[in-house]
């Protein structure tokens, strides 16, 4: 006894189901057709004719054993059933189809001729016994899960969306036994879905209803189920629902419904690139990825936001060895064990170091030789440059020479430097920073096709005196590339306004906006990298391309979108302070230089700025003069030559 108890524990819960399945199919194939039979001759046994019972009853062990083989074959006894869907059904359907089919020519050809109801009846009967008993366990667990769930359920909600992906959202919030959430309205601009019900849930009109009906209903949390809308559309849509003070959820794009899986866990918090009002920009990388695969890439400031992006969407790409040099150890070590864990068959080799120490990169260039150099390394904190303005020159300025300068030395193909919009007439010690750096590139790739070599390596020895630079070999011309890349302020990205925003929020406020009518142009993560990338196989050298980033942002709308999207009032709730521009901070940021101009590429939103022509020899001459000044420490004599090189530099210094 007690063994037979051990077998029976032994075997699995679901075969126990399947053995159960076996024996009611076995009843209902046969007392479909039996009561078919029946029903046929007025629901009297004894009115049945004796050559018709006995042809069924001769057919009927044949017929059980088909069935049987059939449904098997069709998986029937091996589905999970309280999960069963329309594959399910589907499956069913085609066996009792199959199964009818054999008994009409089966028991027509070798047995008997029946009646014509006798072959209808049998069918439907059998067809609603085998799926009943399969989809009921079904609904019952709907049953239990929806009286397991209070009456009042903890949140009222809204969905924005009455097409494919609004309904999936529907049936799995109603599904869920983890969220107690009931929706009572759906909005969609549909007007031919308008007083009409999804699943019981009336669609009560386009974005205009969306107020009324939150306060209708006392919604509290919104779901915006539109992966299909535009940018501008969901926008529009978004700056409603952020005026009712719900909670706000948003499926981010089409792939979900592709798959055909849209659930709950999708809906992400509303991020405010959603109120860019524009499309992200989306660049054919394609080239790009070729152009990479299987070359040594390295990426200076690696660890850093626009980076570590960088780096994963090339160590996604199969390069033959991705170099990333950082002087930051912990951003190192987080991208490092991040891309160690999703390609641990990438051959990649994490650094640390300075690009101000020309041996270091010496070392690391002449061992690895990389293809290709992604320059991201740069201090880039406004306001923190303004307080130390030698060490952004000694960074961004010295250290971008060192830099191309190793890569060419070493036989580099293309140099890529990362710039920003702030290089632009700067009025900040960081803008004019990064204006050199691009004035630098510029310059090797002139001195590069002009086959002027040997003034670089003079000049690389005066900027670290402690490196002794080997004379170039008389045959030697380098064939490195040097391109700039130019945007604006990147959502999201290490020293942003959003991520102090958020903070500011989460703290209980007050949100500080430095002036009421400050703008800056944004992109994000995905928009700048992509840039980055593109811009790397374009062009012959010098150029600076430029993304067409839209429409500038107001920073005051956009501290208030936040302070609205997380659910508070502004100047209510959370409190807006401004604080007066910082030093060195415009009001306005601009894309080009007078006088630099626009030439179009094939693709319409990115464009290259025609470089300003400067006398290279003496910068030169000024950037050593720069590099004496960075080092002594001397920041008046290091502003005045940073003015005299970068003429559109119009620093807004304090009086003392």
């Amino acid at each position: 006894m007690n063994k037979l108890k051990t077998f029976l524990y032994k075997i699995e819960h679901w075969k126990i189901i399947a053995a159960c399945l076996v024996v009611y199919d076995m009843l209902v194939v046969n007392l479909s057709y039996f009561f078919a039979l029946w029903l046929r001759f007025d629901t009297k046994f004894s009115a049945i004719p004796s050559h018709y019972l006995n042809a069924f009853l001769t057919f009927a062990p044949f017929y059980t054993v088909i069935c049987i083989i059939v449904f098997w074959r069709m998986r029937l006894y091996n589905s999970i059933w309280r999960f069963a869907s329309y594959y399910e059904l589907i499956r069913c359907i085609f066996a009792s189809i199959l199964t009818s089919l054999i008994q009409i020519v089966g028991i027509t050809v070798f047995v008997l001729r029946m009646p014509i109801t006798y072959y209808f009846t049998g069918m439907v009967l059998q067809f609603g016994l085998t799926v009943g008993i399969r989809f009921s366990y079904r609904f019952v667990l709907l049953l239990r899960v929806r009286r397991d769930i209070s009456d009042e359920p903890d949140k009222r909600c809204m969905l924005i969306g009455a097409g494919n992906a609004g309904q999936m959202i529907l049936r799995d919030i109603r599904a869920s036994r983890e969220i107690n959430e009931k929706v009572c309205c759906i909005i969609d601009d549909n007007s031919n879905k308008w007083n009409r019900y999804i699943e019981g849930v009336p669609v009560v009109g386009g974005r205009d209803e969306i107020l009324y009906n939150v306060e209708k209903y006392d919604i509290k949390k919104i779901y915006i189920a539109i992966p299909t809308a535009t940018a501008e559309n969901r926008r529009d849509i978004i700056n409603i629902c952020k005026e009712t003070g719900c909670e706000l959820k948003n499926l981010p794009g089409m792939f979900q419904l592709v798959n055909g899986d849209v659930s709950v866990k999708d809906m992400r918090d509303v991020a405010i690139e959603d109120l860019l009002g524009r499309e992200q920009v989306k660049l054919d990388l394609e080239p790009v990825f070729e152009f990479l695969h299987g070359k040594t890439v390295m990426v200076t400031g690696g660890g850093g936001s626009i980076g570590s992006e960088l780096c994963r969407q090339i160590a996604s790409h199969s390069p033959g060895r991705l170099i990333i040099f950082d002087i930051y150890e912990n951003n190192a070590y987080d991208i490092q064990n991040e891309l160690k864990k999703k390609y641990p068959n990438l051959d990649l080799k994490v650094l640390i170091g300075s690009v101000r120490d020309s041996r270091r990169l010496q070392a690391v260039f002449s061992k690895y030789r990389p293809n290709v150099v992604y320059h991201a390394a740069a201090h880039k904190h406004v306001p923190l440059m303004e307080d130390s303005p030698c060490e952004s020159i000694k960074n961004n300025a010295i250290g971008t020479y060192k830099t191309a300068f190793a890569a060419m030395r070493n036989g580099c193909e293309r140099f890529i430097l990362i710039s920003t919009d702030k290089a632009i007439n700067p009025t900040n010690i960081m803008g004019a920073s990064k204006r050199l750096c691009e004035m630098v590139i510029q310059t090797f790739d002139y001195m590069v096709k002009k086959h002027r070599e040997a003034e670089l390596v003079q000049l690389s020895a005066h900027l670290d005196k402690n490196t002794v630079s080997e004379k170039l070999p008389d045959d030697f011309r380098a064939k490195t590339r040097y391109v700039a890349v130019r945007f604006g302020n990147v959502l999201g990205s290490n020293g942003s306004v959003v991520p102090l925003f958020r903070k500011q929020i989460a703290d209980g406020g007050p949100v500080t906006v430095t002036h009421p009518d400050i703008v800056r142009y944004f992109m994000t993560i995905p928009e700048a990298v992509s840039l980055v990338l593109r811009a790397g196989v374009m062009g012959d050298g010098s150029e600076i391309f430029v993304l067409d980033m839209g429409s500038p942002v107001k920073i005051d709308t956009l501290a208030r979108n936040l302070i609205k999207l997380s659910g508070f009032k502004p100047d209510v709730d959370i409190k807006i302070v401004y604080t007066g521009l910082r030093p060195g901070e415009k009001l306005f940021e601009e894309k080009l230089m007078e006088g630099e101009g626009l030439k179009t590429t094939q693709n319409h939103l990115i464009h290259i700025g025609m470089p300003i022509e400067f006398d290279r020899e003496e910068f030169l001459e000024h950037l050593k003069l720069l590099n004496e000044a960075a080092y002594n420490d001397d920041v008046d004599e290091l502003i005045k030559l940073t003015q005299k090189t970068v003429v559109t530099y119009k620093p807004q210094i304090e009086e003392k």
